[in-house]
């Protein structure tokens, strides 16, 4: 990957919906190698997709919390665990981590009391879960921007 291929990345996690035409402006190249590079990207997988950034609350989506969560260190309980969170909508992002907690989510829901029913009827009720931390957002300080993509 060189500089070229860097600068097609950052323009493109800035603003996914350039053109190629002004992609190539922006980088210093005319059209088609410009096409045959990001082509090129997406077959080597460096690129995985485009997506919209949607306003939360425009969805009912505003009141989000980040859930630390123990589960049961077995192989089978902790596959039915993942496989369980991915089945809940209100999931956004799910990691599993080293140490503890085990599990780190990232939920959107529309309120405290939409939270208070996903915790009860789903987040406590997976399996092999001993526990279930809750940090309520307060306010967003940085929004996810992409990957730093220099050299």
């Amino acid at each position: 990957m060189d500089e070229i291929d860097r600068a097609i990345l950052r323009e493109l996690q800035e603003d996914g919906r350039l053109s190629n035409q002004e992609l190539a402006a922006r980088v210093g190249l005319t059209p088609s190698p410009c096409m045959r590079r990001v082509r090129q990207l997406e077959q080597d997988g460096v690129i995985q997709g485009y997506r919209a950034v949607i306003d939360p609350d425009a969805v009912n989506r505003g009141f989000e919390v980040l859930v630390s969560i123990e589960v049961k260190r077995d192989r089978e309980v902790v596959e039915a665990f993942e496989a369980a969170l991915r089945e809940i909508p209100d999931v956004i992002e799910a990691y599993r981590l080293f140490g503890s907690p085990g599990c780190l989510l990232r939920i959107a829901v529309a309120d405290l009391r939409a939270y208070e029913r996903l915790w009860i009827e789903k987040l406590t009720a997976l399996t092999g879960v001993t526990e279930v931390n809750s940090q309520i957002i307060m306010k967003r300080v940085k929004e996810p921007r992409g990957l730093p993509v220099d050299g």
